[in-house]
């Protein structure tokens, strides 16, 4: 998490170095557009060929939403008939960027008996900091829904440490079976968000079946 963390601050100095020569030269920096990602190991984050990107149970985990609260997988999934998994990072553009379509997207399933859950890898370990940080964001891009940590050491920590791309989003029935295949990148675009209805209807399905 160090090293993902040097890494993450590394791509924000960047990220304002380009911001203000957009405010010299005008035109020479862009917004993310729909769909784009951050590599993770231009983040610091290792790269695993054992990517998590295959079908199979999402791993089970005891950690605590950002209010310190306690929550395990287990309640999490069972309450729900689908839970759309986030994970983002702070500093990552493309992340904080479709935090508004995620707050959308949960008050869309909670008619559907669904939700959003965000995981911000900074945080794992219950970081204080990276918590703090985390929350300023999430209130100031108006966002609601819950966000949640586990140990890094944990198979979920292990898990997350192998995603080559964020942001990342999984799509998990109330059973806590992941739904086909990961979206990788900002849900944002026409594409994406096709892709991700047809995974939350399937986990509905699943779910109620």
């Amino acid at each position: 998490m160090k090293t993902l963390k040097t890494g993450a601050q590394q791509v924000k100095e960047i990220e304002d170095k380009l911001a203000a020569l957009e405010k010299d030269f005008p035109g020479c920096g862009s917004s993310p557009s729909s769909g784009e990602s951050v590599d993770a190991s231009s983040a610091g984050m290792p790269n695993s060929a054992d990517a998590a990107t295959s079908a199979g149970k999402f791993p089970s985990f005891q950690g605590k939403d950002l209010d310190g609260n306690e929550v395990t997988s287990d309640k999490l999934f069972s309450g729900s008939k689908v839970t759309v998994v986030n994970f983002w990072f702070t500093t990552c553009k493309p992340c904080v960027g479709e935090l508004g379509d995620l707050e959308a997207l949960n008050k869309e399933l909670a008619s559907k008996g669904g939700q959003v859950v965000g995981v911000n890898c900074f945080t794992l370990d219950g970081d204080a900091t990276a918590i703090s940080e985390a929350k300023d964001i999430l209130a100031k891009k108006g966002v609601t829904y819950k966000n949640v940590w586990f140990a890094s050491s944990s198979e979920a920590g292990k898990f997350t440490s192998e995603l080559f791309s964020y942001p990342t989003t999984y799509v998990v029935d109330k059973y806590g079976n992941i739904v086909g295949d990961p979206i990788v990148g900002a849900i944002t675009s026409p594409e994406q968000q096709k892709t991700l209805s047809k995974l939350i209807d399937q986990a509905i399905a699943n779910s109620e079946g």
